[in-house]
């Protein structure tokens, strides 16, 4: 028995291939709405069109992925093999090899929703309870003598923040409380950490923080255990957690946040590197003060000298100011020097808790190389101002009326005290006296020549 055929005039609906995958893709498109899927990433490619191609897969099934260029400039990391991600996606079917896949058009790091979610509310609740109230900030102690660190104690953070205050806050105590700062346990040890700190006593800053890293690393940071901690510490604190993109509770509950923990050092220490400036400052400014006085006598002993009157009142007077400048400079160079050593006290009297032993034994020789420098000028000044008056007294000296009674003259004086200059102001037996270089006798005229 032949199978029957079928009738000749039925019409048969016959599709291509190409309309049915058309036709399966509308019915995929439009009837499944947009769904949230997370899987592990594999077989990820990135042809030079700029889209990516992947498949999403877990322990018992796959799918195809389509994230084009316009959609995966907005991710935030770089998709790798292996990675879990959660995606949103619609439903589609590839017409041109009739596969089943999914368009992305949003991608993020499995879990990341959550943790975002989780993290919001908590912020929502310590706001409500003004925790984040600036009012509620305190400031930070001048030049803190004693600095305790909660952080890892081998990461890259503590090595950094340790270098930054030991070259501007050499004089500081710095004590590291060790804890974990990612996974599992790490939230208990730091707030752990921030309790013993706090009720020890002996911190003058408490600075907490840590290395970059992505959200889930720098979590415990964000952990309600630890904002309570940072809230209840006695201590002045200044979070530094992450980079200065990342922001945590902790940086929110803090009395200060840093961006990056060696930033954090460098705030600690700031007031340290302004007090040595201004020690810098104040040896600049005695090296000046030195300078102007010395130019200041140097004119005076040139006025003195422009004023020179009579030969011997001049070597006199020389002589007096002279010893006067020398007593003048004297005092002064001693007076410099003992505010120095007034001003060494009182910072050696600031700073005796920190034991800045290293920066007082610099500014004890610095001290002593000024005082031996101002000892040197002012013998190598008198030394000068002698030679010149020796000088001007030479040239005094040879112009001197005496120095030609030294050489075998005689001065003949009258009766009135006047020098006779010409014979015929003389008279036969008149009295006259003759003065020599020693002692003077007196004589009677008995010849004039002329």
């Amino acid at each position: 028995m032949q199978p029957s055929s079928p009738a000749p005039t039925a019409k048969r609906s016959v599709l291509s291939v190409s309309d049915l995958n058309r036709e399966v893709k509308h019915l995929l498109e439009s009837n499944v709405p947009l769904l949230w899927i997370s899987g592990e990433i594999s077989n990820f490619t990135i042809p030079s069109s700029g889209h990516w191609y992947f498949s999403l897969k877990d322990a018992r099934a796959q799918v195809r992925c389509a994230m084009f260029r316009g959609r995966n400039r907005s991710v935030t990391f770089r998709p790798q093999n292996g990675r879990e991600v959660l995606i949103r996606a619609r439903v589609s079917l590839y017409e041109g090899r009739g596969e089943f896949q999914l368009i992305v058009e949003h991608m993020e790091e499995a879990g990341f929703g959550a943790l975002m979610r989780q993290l919001e509310q908590l912020k929502a609740k310590l706001q409500a309870e003004g925790l984040f109230d600036p009012a509620r900030k305190r400031t930070l102690p001048y030049l803190p003598s004693n600095i305790g660190i909660v952080t890892s104690p081998t990461g890259a953070a503590i090595r950094d923040m340790i270098h930054v205050l030991g070259r501007r806050h050499p004089a500081a105590q710095v004590d590291l409380w060790p804890v974990t700062v990612q996974g599992q346990g790490a939230a208990e040890q730091i707030a752990t950490a921030i309790e013993k700190a706090g009720r020890s006593g002996r911190h003058d800053l408490l600075i907490v923080g840590r290395g970059g890293g992505s959200l889930e690393d720098l979590w415990p940071f964000n952990e309600e255990i630890v904002a309570r901690a940072l809230a209840s510490c006695p201590t002045p604190t200044i979070s530094a957690v992450g980079h200065e993109t990342d922001t945590t509770v902790s940086d929110l509950i803090a009395d200060l946040r840093a961006p990056t923990p060696s930033a954090a050092a460098e705030i600690a220490s700031a007031n340290a590197a302004e007090l040595f400036q201004r020690l810098d400052n104040g040896k600049l400014r005695l090296y000046k003060a030195i300078q102007h006085q010395l130019r200041h006598l140097q004119q005076q002993v040139m006025l003195h000298r422009n004023r020179l009157r009579h030969p011997r009142e001049q070597l006199q007077n020389r002589t007096q100011r002279l010893d006067h400048l020398e007593m003048r400079l004297l005092a002064a160079g001693q007076l410099q020097i003992q505010q120095c050593r007034t001003q060494l006290t009182t910072a050696l009297r600031t700073f005796a808790h920190c034991q800045p032993q290293r920066r007082i034994q610099e500014k004890r020789e610095q001290l002593h190389l000024a005082h031996s420098s101002l000892q040197r000028n002012s013998e190598l000044l008198l030394k000068q101002n002698a030679e010149r008056l020796s000088h001007l007294a030479q040239l005094l000296n040879n112009v001197s009326p005496l120095a030609v009674l030294q050489r075998g003259y005689a001065i003949a004086i009258d009766s009135e005290g006047k020098a006779i200059k010409d014979s015929h102001a003389l008279k036969i037996d008149q009295k006259i006296d003759v003065q020599l270089a020693r002692g003077n006798f007196s004589a009677r005229v008995e010849t004039i020549k002329n």
